[in-house]
């Protein structure tokens, strides 16, 4: 994938087995939120192919696709003149679910997240970093796609509400099995949510394996360089 003269995504392939938790971990610039959004069918390669449960995604494809994933961006991506509940029931809109169905699937994923009715009544402006965070999460769950995709969705948090919201995406994750990929530059963050991780640095893949590959078999000195940049030897004792 190019803009321009510069290479954002250089001969990467990668396969993201299906009920699984994968990070992709990488400075800012690397080329991991241009896969996503690859993925998603904001942007086309200039050369190969993505497919998603064996189609290619293309334009004859995306829309049926994109009803299979829930996209979570920085602060939740909410629409600021919505409630939280209006935010959240936004995706069923088109799929002309009832009333009663709709607030019956809120009301499920707000038990998950920890909301009860009046943060649902609240606009985004009203929320927390955390909580905006937490909306955005129930949004792209609302019609349950199997495939979850998060673009570093706790990087704008403070370090001890990311930490919470770190554990909480951790347990949320394992109890419902579904395909995730999360985007973060965050060590702690792989280090906690990924069962795969895939270190790339200026659009090429540098290792991809188990976070404690990275750690005892680094397959590239970026990798090593990067994981003491954010001082690993600190957060080994709090792997989950």
């Amino acid at each position: 994938m190019r803009f321009g003269a510069r290479v954002a995504i250089d001969d990467v392939s990668i396969e993201f087995p299906g009920h699984a938790t994968h990070v992709v971990l990488g400075s800012s610039g690397c080329g991991k939120s241009t896969i996503l959004r690859l993925i998603l069918g904001l942007l086309a390669p200039d050369a190969g192919e993505v497919t998603v449960d064996g189609t290619p995604v293309g334009p004859g494809t995306r829309a049926a696709l994109l009803q299979k994933m829930g996209y979570v961006v920085q602060e939740g991506g909410l629409y600021p003149h919505l409630t939280t509940y209006q935010n959240a029931a936004l995706a069923a809109e088109p799929q002309r679910w009832s009333p009663a169905r709709v607030r019956e699937r809120v009301a499920a994923l707000a038990e998950m997240v920890g909301f009860d009715d009046g943060i649902l009544r609240l606009y985004p402006a009203q929320l927390s970093g955390g909580q905006r965070q937490r909306a955005g999460l129930v949004r792209a769950l609302m019609l349950d796609p199997p495939i979850l995709l998060l673009d570093e969705p706790l990087g704008a948090l403070d370090p001890i509400v990311r930490a919470d919201l770190q554990a909480q995406l951790g347990r949320l994750f394992q109890s419902f099995r579904k395909t995730v990929l999360l985007v973060t530059h965050d060590i702690r963050e792989a280090m906690i949510l990924g069962e795969t991780v895939t270190v790339m640095t200026a659009g090429r893949v540098v290792q991809h394996g188990t976070f404690d590959d990275l750690r005892q078999k680094p397959a590239d000195p970026f990798v090593t360089e990067f994981l003491k940049a954010q001082a690993l030897p600190t957060l080994v004792g709090e792997r989950a």
